[in-house]
């Protein structure tokens, strides 16, 4: 691989079984890469859609003792209150906004793209679509948070994403991010954009990870604001 160490490999890819118009791009979490997930929206699939899942850059993450690993920014810690990666998270969210750019070069319009995450990711994600210029056609957010909330102003935002709709899943059993933890950044979601989109599921049972319950929520999200154009 060229370049320095912060350039990852090319994003896992389930192309669409016809034409693609539609895309779902999905963030997976720290110290994975993209593979896992691609497999796991391969099961869920519609013939039009292309799902695509980058590779995090692999960098030294505070919380893991500064070893290196897959991570969109660094994590500092894990408390509502723990310091965070600003300029990192910037910097991640650029990088998503540059992979919406390039499908919308590939010709899909990008409100017919749903960004997504699991967990870091996740968070990515949200904050991507709070602070970017692309209307998108939703959010998936797993098991996530919503990273420099206080960034935010209060009240809703004025951004091209105001009314984007919303789906938010979490376990209930989850070790590592709380599901307190979710149903805060719900809470905080429907003072920023349209509430009645945004949709908080809740799993019994389930730890810090997916399900088939979750994965066909997912699914169902996606064909509704993905449907097929012809």
């Amino acid at each position: 691989m060229c370049g320095n160490n912060m350039s990852a490999p090319l994003p896992a890819i389930v192309p669409a079984a016809r034409k693609a118009t539609a895309a779902v791009i999905f963030l997976h979490g720290l110290g994975d890469t993209g593979h896992g997930w691609s497999e796991a929206l391969a099961g869920i699939k519609s013939p039009h859609v292309k799902y695509i899942c980058p590779h995090a850059p692999v960098m030294p993450v505070s919380l893991n003792m500064n070893m290196s690993m897959p991570s969109w920014f660094d994590i500092i810690g894990l408390s509502p209150d723990s310091q965070e990666d600003e300029a990192g998270i910037k910097q991640a969210a650029e990088k998503v906004k540059a992979l919406i750019d390039q499908e919308v070069k590939n010709g899909i319009p990008s409100n017919r793209i749903i960004l997504g995450g699991f967990s870091q990711g996740g968070a990515l994600s949200l904050y991507t679509a709070l602070t970017t210029h692309q209307k998108l056609a939703g959010v998936i957010a797993l098991s996530c948070w919503l990273p420099l909330r206080a960034s935010f102003p209060q009240g809703p935002i004025s951004g091209v994403n105001k009314d984007i709709a919303v789906l938010q899943c979490h376990g209930d059993c989850d070790p590592l991010v709380p599901v307190m933890f979710g149903s805060l950044t719900v809470e905080k979601l429907k003072t920023m954009i349209n509430p009645a989109n945004v949709t908080f599921k809740t799993y019994s049972g389930m730890m810090h990870s997916s399900s088939l319950e979750e994965m066909m929520d997912v699914k169902q999200f996606i064909d509704k604001h993905l449907p097929p154009v012809d």
